[in-house]
């Protein structure tokens, strides 16, 4: 490689990467590709991932991200297998590790199919259709069979009268179950045009499982004849948060009968159920769940020997989020302690764990048949999440795949855990993104970005997001802090149970608190403060927009609660409501939810708020909004906007709904932290679109010619390139 050529392109990469031009953006956010899914082989030779694409509008028609299949070795040499606008779900290896199944809807499909590929690529092949989508699946441990789940199909009479016009919704009532399906291997094969062999589609359906209750997760034993599910009492949202019992259904020998029939135990898994899998010796079966009906999270491995139940691990101080069977003795896993990653073993011969304060935010453990390598996604404050792969368990992870490799060509501003004491002597924590250039002894505006659930927590990895502005606010001069406050998971359950009864007290007291030692500190400006959050982090915007106004000099509420009285009879989970947050349903204590609720402070609110909401939420519903909208556009204290989303739900999903919520959520707290405020900003948002979006075209060919440049060097050696300089490859 010539260096002088070589010295060139660098030196045009380092010059570029120094300009004010190189700080995030909304339309940096709205290009970030993700990993979702990781699969590592039986040989543990290849990983098999989903990663998730966004949509690049206006060059392609709106809509979710797709999902893509890609693979990567263990030296990290990754290859497309199914790219472009697909939307691939559910990848597993075959037993024999010789194919990689899928689910898609292909081409001509009218429903989501099973899809085999090879190890070495080519093009895949539908092995299995449904009337309806299949949902998910397990192969036995002979690969001769597979069970999927499905919901039963319309029947014909039904789907006739809708066809008429009799498309009336029954609420609730009508949602389909999903149901355990079973098909079997059979060698048919066709002939092809040249006269030769190939096979066909090799699974015939065979039965419907009579199970009672509607399906979510599914497991095959991988020694017997005996399948692991998890069932609801119904189809509905509420049910299966709250009432999941794994059931354990084994398939009685020679049986004929349609539906086929056997043996049901219930293992009555104490509270939410999380991740199952059975050991491989199939003795064993290992899942996460509550401790109880009131633990708000799934957080706790127990086991299941056949007979009873096994407590794996005694921690109380951190919440278990994935795991994976090293061997029939023991499970690896994956949680949070706090904002660390948190990595373990555990098991009847082998218990501890290990706190990784440096180590990537780590999930989706996955390990091969012989245990000697794992695979996991993790993500850090310079990454969104990537495959990683380790050899051991207290080892550190190796990072595999660069979704993103023009982030090397952006500035990040310092990322910090930060550590408070509540006002009555709790201690808390949170995550702090400082200011991009910051000056000593200046002070800035801050954007508080409250987690929703409250069942969730923050960590010290990517916080980056389309609803969380993080390094986006940063470059524009603004400090971000997430806090998490008590009722978060990480930091066991009792921790996140101290929210419960007292809806909008302490609670969100702790943010106040986290705001004050914030100012405490010398950063931030308190008068320069602005507070944002979805679901539950919406409903601490709302309180922070009217009880503890004075606090706050902008506001950002997204599918967020106002009135506990309206949104009691209009969520679609109201078990969840009950048993997990209030512990009392509203005619047991019309005052505690009355009191609970903004709406009732509407006297005290002076922030100005920006409303957004999904049209179709079942979660929160729009009239949440709605509500808080009209009580505050009457009174007219302050400026308000109420913004909605046709066709999204507790959440966005489509490309252009999510760009437009960052730009005015970056362009609400702009206007008032930084800018005139007053009068609300204006409605029209430019979203670049017509523009060369940054790291793209010409201002990508140095970093781009730089990055083939190297790769043309197997060595990768560039002695005089620092670790610092964001244009370093494997920076």
């Amino acid at each position: 490689m010539p260096s002088r050529l070589l010295a060139l392109v660098m030196s045009l990469a380092l010059s570029h990467t120094l300009t004010a031009q190189d700080t995030f953006t909304p339309q940096h956010i709205a290009k970030l590709k993700i990993v979702t899914s990781a699969v590592i082989a039986p040989d543990g030779k290849q990983i098999a991932y989903i990663l998730s694409v966004p949509r690049a509008i206006p060059k392609e028609k709106d809509g979710p991200s797709w999902a893509e299949l890609h693979v990567v070795d263990t030296k990290g040499n990754s290859t497309p297998y199914i790219t472009g606008p697909v939307n691939v779900d559910h990848i597993a290896w075959t037993p024999d590790g010789k194919h990689i199944a899928f689910l898609a809807k292909r081409d001509k499909d009218e429903t989501k199919s099973l899809y085999f590929i090879g190890t070495r690529g080519g093009e895949a092949r539908k092995v299995l259709s449904h009337a309806t989508d299949i949902q998910s699946f397990s192969f036995s441990g002979d690969g001769n069979r597979v069970a999927f789940l499905a919901t039963e199909p319309v029947a014909k009479a039904k789907k006739a009268r809708q066809d008429q016009g009799f498309n009336q919704e029954i609420y609730e009532e009508e949602q389909p179950f999903v149901r355990v399906w079973i098909a079997d291997l059979i060698p048919t094969h066709e002939r092809a045009n040249d006269g030769t062999s190939i096979p066909a589609s090799p699974w015939r359906l065979t039965t419907m499982l009579k199970l009672d209750g509607s399906a979510s997760e599914l497991h095959w034993n991988p020694q017997e004849d005996k399948l692991a599910v998890a069932l609801a009492p119904s189809a509905g949202i509420d049910d299966h948060i709250m009432f999941r019992k794994v059931h354990i259904f084994e398939l009685a020998s020679g049986e004929q009968e349609r539906p086929l029939v056997g043996k049901v135990t219930n293992l009555k898994n104490p509270g939410k159920l999380g991740q199952l899998a059975w050991s491989p010796d199939g003795k064993k079966l290992a899942m996460i769940t509550g401790r109880d009906k009131h633990d708000p999270k799934e957080g706790r491995p127990w086991i299941h020997d056949g007979s009873k139940w096994i407590d794996v691990h005694k921690g109380d101080a951190e919440h278990l989020e994935s795991f994976a069977w090293r061997n029939s003795d023991y499970l690896l896993f994956l949680g949070a302690a706090g904002v660390s990653p948190l990595v373990g073993i555990a098991g009847a011969k082998a218990n501890g764990y290990q706190v990784g304060e440096n180590r990537p935010i780590a999930t989706d453990i996955s390990v091969s048949r012989d245990g000697k390598a794992i695979a996991m996604i993790g993500h850090a404050a310079n990454h969104p999440p990537e495959v990683y792969i380790s050899s051991e368990w207290r080892g550190e992870p190796r990072r595999l795949t660069d979704s993103n490799p023009w982030l090397r060509t952006l500035r990040f501003a310092r990322q910090e855990v930060i550590k408070y004491k509540a006002r009555d002597g709790l201690d808390l924590e949170g995550i702090l993104v400082r200011p991009l250039d910051e000056k000593p002894g200046q002070r800035y505006p801050l954007v508080l970005t409250v987690h929703g659930g409250p069942e969730a927590h923050y960590s010290n990895g990517w916080v980056t997001l389309y609803h969380s502005l993080g390094q986006v606010a940063a470059a524009k001069g603004m400090a971000v802090f997430y806090p998490n406050y008590r009722g978060s998971t990480g930091y066991g359950v009792e921790f996140s149970m101290k929210g419960q009864r007292e809806a909008g007290g302490k609670e969100f007291d702790d943010l106040i608190d986290g705001v004050d030692h914030l100012v405490k500190t010398g950063l931030v400006d308190p008068k320069k403060v602005g507070i944002t959050g979805g679901s539950y982090g919406g409903y601490a915007t709302a309180w922070g927009s009217t009880y503890y106004s004075d606090r706050f000099a902008a506001g950002v509420m997204f599918v967020g609660i106002s009135d506990w009285i309206s949104c009691s009879g209009t969520t679609d989970i109201p078990q969840e409501m009950n048993l997990v947050h209030h512990r009392k349903w509203l005619w047991e204590d019309w005052d505690y939810f009355a009191k609970a609720s903004p709406i009732r402070y509407l006297d005290k609110a002076k922030t100005p708020l920006l409303i957004m909401h999904g049209k179709n939420d079942p979660r929160v519903h729009p009239s949440q909004s709605l509500e808080l909208y009209r009580h505050l556009k009457v009174r007219n204290q302050a400026p308000v906007r109420l913004v909605l989303y046709p066709g999204e739900g507790h959440g966005n999903r489509r490309a252009a709904s999510r760009l437009d919520y960052n730009l005015r959520l970056l362009q609400w707290m702009e206007h008032y932290l930084k800018g005139p405020g007053g009068k609300a900003p204006p409605l029209e948002i430019d979203y670049g679109l017509e523009k060369a979006s940054p790291s793209a075209g010409w201002r990508d060919r140095p970093q781009r010619l730089a990055d083939r440049l190297l790769a043309e060097d197997r060595s990768g050696h560039v002695p005089w390139l620092g670790r610092a300089c964001p244009c370093c490859i494997g920076w």
